[in-house]
């Protein structure tokens, strides 16, 4: 399975954007997954915005994204979702959508990234 995002752009503070992932490829998804969104600002850590579990749908966010972003999964199309809202200029950052076997929150495959500035 390969992981391919998009949807990312250039947006004033305050604004909202909405990033996609695409799983494509042969193999199959297994329940047990999760995909995750993870961030890396220049000159920082790379850090785990938030992630769901692909069967059950459970949910983990970051306390700095917390009733701002949204993850969702679309089952039937392959795909995976994170709505951004009231962005702030720390938000910037190339984001990453990312696939953890386990479900743990440790990541084993990325998506090549997609940049979100956000001007003030």
């Amino acid at each position: 399975v390969q992981l391919q995002a998009s949807g990312g752009g250039l947006v004033q503070a305050g604004g909202s954007l909405r990033l996609s992932c695409a799983l494509t490829g042969p193999g199959r998804i297994f329940s047990s997954w999760a995909m995750g969104w993870l961030r890396q600002a220049p000159g920082k850590e790379r850090e785990q915005v938030a992630s769901i579990r692909w069967g059950a749908g459970t949910t983990y966010y970051a306390d700095s994204v917390k009733g701002r972003f949204t993850i969702s999964r679309d089952k039937t199309k392959n795909m995976v979702f994170l709505q951004l809202n009231s962005l702030t200029p720390e938000d910037t950052a190339v984001y990453y959508c990312a696939r953890s076997l386990r479900g743990d929150g440790t990541y084993d495959a990325y998506g090549q990234g997609t940049q979100v500035t956000v001007s003030s």
